[in-house]
């Protein structure tokens, strides 16, 4: 069955930022099209009709990391005037002439479309990637080395990022980044990668007891025992 006639909303699209964080540093989640030419997305999908949107966020995500219950946020609606694939789907054809369909999937794919984004927070350990039948692959990347990415991509990863850090003090947020036990040190570490600044130690450590997020649990013992740093968790509410 071609796109344009399966049950998808019309003109509705979503795109996900699947965020993870390893060695200290922010990734993201992105497929390569297995087409000629260079093309990185974001992993997106439509909506069908009878469908909530948050279910369809949900069933995308899990279709591309395997994983349920993913902490999962919406955070903009992207809709200028001339948002449209019609030039990327030109040069697409023009590079891989061999995918020329019919007249109505292309019609399909080139009108203006309006895309809700989502950013997802996961365990980068516990993600098996899944490719579609367009992907070539799906690698994690570092945020601060993406490669080019097509569309308002870019734009749509930034918008991302500055509803993360809006959101970073809510404990649920840091929990789906770290293990489930950690050290101030670690924290810390995180919350530098996240706002792309440092933070003195002394008062990073006060900042964040005040929040009332944090159980402090037992030291952990590597080494001298006087120096050994406590682990904390995050509460359970």
């Amino acid at each position: 069955m071609n796109v344009s006639q399966q049950n998808y909303i019309a003109q509705l699209s979503i795109d996900c930022v699947i965020f993870g964080y390893q060695q200290g540093a922010l990734h993201v989640l992105i497929p390569k099209l297995a087409f000629k030419g260079d093309y990185w997305v974001l992993p997106s999908g439509f909506i069908f009709q009878e469908e909530d949107i948050d279910q369809a966020a949900k069933r995308i995500l899990k279709e591309r990391t395997q994983l349920e219950n993913i902490y999962l946020e919406q955070f903009h609606v992207f809709g200028k005037a001339n948002r449209t694939n019609h030039a990327f789907m030109n040069e697409l054809l023009k590079n891989n002439p061999e995918l020329v369909g019919p007249q109505e999937d292309f019609d399909w794919f080139v009108r203006r479309f309006v895309s809700i984004g989502y950013y997802a927070l996961v365990d980068m350990r516990k993600v098996k990637p899944q490719i579609s039948s367009l992907d070539e692959k799906m690698e994690w990347m570092p945020l601060a080395d993406l490669p080019p990415i097509i569309l308002d991509g870019p734009e749509i990863i930034q918008k991302a990022l500055e509803a993360l850090r809006i959101h970073f003090d809510d404990h649920v947020v840091g929990y789906n980044l770290l293990p489930e036990t950690f050290t101030m040190k670690e924290l810390q570490q995180l919350y530098e990668t996240v706002f792309d600044k440092p933070y003195r130690r002394n008062n990073f450590q006060k900042m964040v007891l005040d929040l009332g997020i944090l159980e402090r649990l037992e030291k952990k013992y590597s080494g001298a025992a006087n120096k050994a740093p406590f682990l904390y968790k995050f509460k359970v509410e």
